[in-house]
């Protein structure tokens, strides 16, 4: 990881959890940081934090993923700032836990703006110059439900297939250009999704939750190894590997057990 000392990392979603491990371990490692999420106040912090321990160039830019017009404010952030991207970390995301047809609409079709189109509009601003200069790379922050159907999560699990089945395309595309392209695939983690999807009763009884720092080095590190996926702890790839053993509505039913709201008496 070494590679990126010096250069420039855009991290989204950097004001909480995942996306603030990744930026506290690039900012270990000599990588100067553009850190983009909604709160203003958070990325001033950190990046007064980071700046100051690891000596480092931080810019921050508070914008909101669930606006359309939000990527292209971002790009041209930095091209404004005379910013080479060198490795662009598409972590914002987030979830809405229930019955489909109690959550409320706008609410899912953010989520899709966030979790798919922000990716999307992202990747295509930075990925041309990374392919004229021969190198640059891409982290993309999917899911351990990238490969189920996860009832009551519905809408959330099918955004993250999508965010998996891009990278590895991309992945294979970007090869003879020398881009790295890598969907990282945690479970159960330390942060404020859980929170933020309403699922925090559900969150708190996971035995195998990982902390965000250890998530953050599993996806750099499968990065800079030229993988074009990850999943983040054993237990979490075994159970991967498992569904392949039996039909994917048996893994719908099991899904929907474990997260079946449970009704009001």
């Amino acid at each position: 990881m070494t590679s990126w000392s010096g250069k420039w990392a855009l991290v989204t979603g950097a004001s909480a959890g995942i996306g603030t491990a990744l930026a506290v371990e690039l900012a270990r490692r000599g990588t100067n940081l553009v850190l983009t999420a909604r709160r203003r106040e958070r990325l001033e912090e950190l990046a007064q934090k980071l700046g100051a321990a690891h000596r480092i160039q931080t810019r921050i830019f508070a914008a909101d993923l669930t606006e359309a017009g939000a990527p292209e404010k971002i790009f041209q952030f930095t091209k404004e700032q005379k910013i080479e991207v060198e490795l662009l970390i598409n972590n914002a995301g987030f979830g809405a836990y229930g019955e489909f047809q109690t959550l409320e609409t706008r609410r899912l079709t953010e989520m899709v703006q966030v979790n798919c189109s922000a990716v999307v509009h992202l990747t295509r601003f930075y990925l041309p110059e990374m392919v004229a200069r021969r190198h640059g790379d891409v982290l993309i922050v999917a899911s351990t439900a990238s490969f189920q159907s996860v009832p009551y999560l519905s809408t959330y699990a099918a955004t993250k297939a999508f965010d998996l089945l891009f990278a590895e395309g991309l992945a294979e595309e970007m090869k003879p250009y020398g881009v790295r392209v890598c969907a990282l695939c945690p479970g159960s983690t330390e942060s404020e999704f859980a929170e933020v999807a309403g699922q925090s009763h559900i969150a708190a009884t996971r035995a195998n939750r990982e902390t965000a720092e250890k998530v953050a080095r599993t996806g750099l590190h499968a990065l800079a190894a030229g993988k074009s996926y990850v999943v983040s702890g054993l237990g979490n790839y075994l159970g991967m590997l498992g569904q392949r053993l039996v039909s994917r509505r048996m893994v719908a039913r099991v899904a929907a057990r474990m997260f079946r709201p449970k009704k009001n008496s």
